[in-house]
């Protein structure tokens, strides 16, 4: 990259603005979701998936590639949820309906300007919706461009993705070594039969190639961050913490019936070496970067990686701060006092629901005392607790709600982070639900989201009885969730240092505005 592109924090566009030959371009897009409810929410983060697509592009291959975060923005607001459960949801259906809205535009601006031959588009089953309208424009703005579709949705769907006629190639599984040989098979005009983990169209037919192999040597994959500099469109606009997550594995053993990990990543464990996971802190240490977050789907996996990794942090990465998601099965004194140690500070425990049976339904593997005495465990130490809770399973009744709800209280968590059951297409939770009558053959994937006024998933209680349930519960997230808290938690303070005491004195009113116009 040339000094100029660095200093613009975007890649140099050609100057052309006629149609050019073939050129090896690629685009990789995050595309809106957030932003979809309110253009000022944000996901104010380099995406890890592109981020090692675009590391390994740059490593063995040589394409030009840019990184697009379409849901960023530099505004960032607290997303409030009730607010995306109301007027933020009807934002979201309005914005996703047309494409003459200015996020569009944002888009179909930055595909023109760039160019690209190829666009790699990831997908989550939430953002489908908004995928398929990046590849709508791309598309309009020139039909030769190929569309590559990967990530969770298109994992678990394979080919079926190719039913819309805008995406020409899916990617299923990890996608670093696939998107390599793709891009070297469109380059040679090759045929892309022998490229394993890919569906795409011959004469027309959807074929899906056999499955790639996971990766085994994960040390071997760049740091996802290594290149952002170079590769992040707006770069320079984005607050440090941005770029402070690390994936320390990939697999996660558990089995939740909710969850797609398994069919993404596999139930069987592939580790990092606590040698590579410090190389790559220290190397965000030397940004500016002394706090990091884990976002593996559970931190640790077994107690000698724990153990491992904490002495490695603590010796070789002094003074950093992290976080990360963990088990309640992993929570004991042994862990967690290695973990404190060794800098973590903030640790987050996926409970979901407050009732035994719920727990043992979606296969949790835990009970909510286990879950509460994990919490005592982790509170004894000078690290901040946030649990995870959902409501609506479709075994939950109004009393299993309520039981959830005195969970909230019980386990004096510092923050609860809340969510509505959602069936994500390819899950055994889906296949359930559709059994069960619970979905209908007009299943339309961008109505449901966690905090989706829609979704309502459950066999034992009526839409309108199930959404005052969930009512109940903002209200209580609300509550502890006191304006005040939020502002001068660690995220609130940088947010006060980027933008100022006059928005955090606004956001007060604001809260405190809200707080009053649902008690009158």
């Amino acid at each position: 990259m040339t000094t100029q592109m660095r200093e613009n924090s975007t890649p140099a566009s050609p100057r052309s603005a006629q149609p050019d030959s073939f050129v090896k371009r690629i685009l990789l897009i995050e595309p809106p979701f957030y932003r979809l409810f309110k253009e000022t929410y944000s996901l104010t983060k380099y995406p890890l998936s592109l981020g090692y697509l675009a590391g390994t592009i740059r490593e063995r291959t040589d394409w030009e590639v840019m990184v697009y975060n379409a849901d960023f923005c530099q505004e960032d607001d607290f997303i409030v949820i009730r607010f995306l459960t109301g007027a933020g949801y009807e934002n979201y259906l309005r914005t996703l309906g047309n494409l003459d809205c200015s996020i569009w535009k944002a888009i179909q601006t930055t595909i023109s300007e760039y160019r690209p031959s190829v666009i790699g588009i990831t997908s989550k089953s939430q953002n489908y919706a908004s995928a398929t309208n990046v590849a709508r424009i791309a598309k309009r703005i020139n039909r030769d461009i190929i569309v590559v579709l990967g990530g969770p949705h298109p994992t678990l769907m394979g080919g079926k993705i190719l039913e819309n006629p805008d995406i020409d190639i899916c990617i299923r599984g990890e996608g670093e070594i696939t998107l390599v040989e793709l891009l070297k098979a469109i380059e040679n005009h090759e045929r892309k039969d022998t490229i394993k983990g890919i569906s795409h169209r011959i004469n027309g037919k959807i074929l899906d190639n056999p499955p790639r192999e996971f990766i085994e040597n994960l040390d071997g994959l760049c740091y996802p961050h290594q290149y952002a500099a170079e590769v992040l469109k707006d770069y320079d606009q984005y607050p440090k913490h941005a770029f402070s997550s690390i994936f320390a594995t990939r697999g996660c053993p558990y089995d939740c019936t909710f969850c797609g990990s398994r069919y993404i990543w596999s139930r069987r464990v592939r580790f990092r070496s606590p040698e590579s996971i410090v190389g790559e802190i220290n190397r965000l240490r030397k940004l500016g970067i002394n706090t990091i977050r884990f976002d593996d789907d559970t931190f640790g996996i077994n107690k000698k990686f724990i153990r491992d990794l904490c002495l490695a942090i603590k010796s070789k990465c002094p003074g950093t701060k992290w976080s990360c998601e963990i088990h309640v099965n992993l929570v004991d004194e042994e862990n967690i006092s290695l973990m404190s140690d060794a800098g973590c500070e903030t640790i987050r425990l996926g409970v979901e629901s407050g009732n035994n049976q719920i727990l043992k339904e979606i296969r949790k593997n835990i009970t909510i005392e286990k879950a509460l005495a994990a919490a005592d465990v982790i509170k004894k130490h000078p690290i901040k607790l946030d649990a995870f809770f959902m409501a609506g399973f479709p075994q939950d009744t109004e009393e299993s709600s309520n039981e959830t709800m005195r969970a909230m209280k019980k386990i004096k968590a510092d923050s609860v982070i809340f969510s509505i059951f959602t069936p994500y297409p390819g899950t055994e939770a889906f296949d359930f639900c559709k059994e069960k009558g619970l979905i209908k053959d007009d299943f339309d994937v961008s109505l449901y989201n966690h905090q989706s006024p829609a979704n309502c998933f459950c066999m034992n209680m009526s839409p309108e009885q199930f959404r005052r349930v969930v009512e109940k519960m903002e209200q209580l997230v609300s509550d502890i969730h006191f304006p005040m808290r939020i502002l001068f938690s660690k995220q609130g303070i940088e947010r006060i240092w980027h933008r100022g005491p006059l928005w955090s004195f606004r956001y007060i009113l604001n809260s405190i505005q809200r707080k009053l116009e649902r008690r009158l």
